[in-house]
């Protein structure tokens, strides 16, 4: 005699399994590189780890930017993380404070400024300190 629950049993199954393939699949398609290497990855959504070497308030331009310097010092990092004014009360202790001389990651789509890459921050929770 056959047991009525075991179809149900065998298609739940089948979906528990396809889900932690989607799983491993997403987490493995993030791309986990270093600030050197951003430039090769512009257009695309990865995450950036290495040490932070200077952040730059810039109070009294238009958009009050904060440059996070990753990877190297200014002028020759390759990598920087831009908070803008308007996001700057997101963060419950300022960049400069949370950030400098830590080695963090950050996940974000790259993009180009200036010959350089960079990704937008907003909030705190886009940048991994570790």
């Amino acid at each position: 005699m056959k047991s009525p629950q075991k179809p149900f049993y065998h298609r739940k199954l089948i979906v528990l399994l396809c889900l932690c393939f989607m799983i491993t699949i997403t987490a493995r398609s993030q791309v986990k590189i270093k600030a050197t290497e951003a430039m090769q990855y512009i257009g695309k959504q990865v995450t950036v780890c290495d040490s932070v070497y200077g952040i730059k308030f810039l109070d009294k331009a238009k958009a009050q930017p904060t440059f996070l310097n990753i990877g190297a010092a200014y002028p020759k990092s390759p990598f920087t993380i831009v908070i803008f004014g308007s996001s700057r009360p997101n963060f419950s202790v300022t960049p400069e404070k949370l950030y400098t001389g830590k080695k963090i990651c950050v996940t974000g789509t790259l993009q180009e400024y200036n010959g350089k890459a960079e990704v937008v921050v907003t909030k705190p929770e886009e940048i991994v300190i570790q």
